[in-house]
C-alpha cells in the first residue's frame, strides 16, 4: 500500500470492532485539540502518530500481538502525577514494568539525539522511564476512560491549561 493511501478508515478496519467507538473518539478528540495526524505503516499494521501545535508527538497506535496499543508521550506527567496514582493496576503494572531512561541515569548510554524520559513517583516509588515504552497501554474496556482522561491532562498541561 502506498502511504498516501493510507487514511484512518483503513486504521479502523484493522481495530478490532470493539473498539472502533473509542478510537474514533480519541482520534477526534486529539484533533479538535489542534494535534496533526501521521500514518505510517509498521511491521504488525499501521502506526498512527498525533502530534501538537508544536509538533510534539502525543500518542501513537500501534498494534502488537496483545492487539491495539496506545503509546501516549506524557512529557507534562509532572503536572498532572496525582492523575497517574488512580490508574488501574494493568496501567500500573505496564509503567512499572518499563525499562529505565538511559539517558536520565548516565546522559552517554543512550543517543544523544534521544529526549529524555520521564522522572515521577508512582505509589511511593521514584521512576526514571524511557519516554518510549512508558505510557503504553493495551486498548480495552477498562483502560480506554483513563486513556482518554490521560490524554485531556497532557494536552492541557502543554497548553498551560
Amino acid at each position: 500500500m502506498d502511504k498516501k493511501d493510507l487514511n484512518f478508515e483503513g486504521f479502523l478496519l484493522d481495530v478490532n470492532p470493539a473498539y472502533h467507538e473509542a478510537v474514533t473518539q480519541i482520534h477526534k478528540s486529539l484533533l479538535e485539540n489542534g494535534c496533526a495526524v501521521k500514518m505510517d505503516l509498521a511491521k504488525n499494521g499501521y502506526l498512527v502518530s498525533y502530534s501538537d501545535e508544536s509538533k510534539r508527538v502525543i500518542a501513537n497506535f500501534v498494534f502488537r500481538k496483545s492487539g491495539l496499543i496506545i503509546r501516549i508521550y506524557g512529557d507534562a506527567v509532572s503536572r498532572y502525577n496525582d492523575f497517574i496514582e488512580m490508574l488501574p493496576d494493568g496501567m500500573i503494572k505496564s509503567i512499572e514494568k518499563a525499562p529505565v531512561c538511559k539517558r536520565l541515569v548516565d546522559i552517554t548510554k543512550c543517543n544523544s539525539r534521544c529526549r529524555m524520559g520521564y522522572e515521577f513517583a508512582l505509589k511511593g516509588t521514584q521512576y526514571q522511564k524511557c519516554q518510549y515504552n512508558c505510557f503504553m497501554f493495551l486498548v480495552n474496556d477498562e483502560n480506554i476512560p483513563y486513556i482518554n482522561e490521560f490524554l485531556s491532562k497532557e494536552l492541557a498541561a502543554r497548553k498551560g491549561i
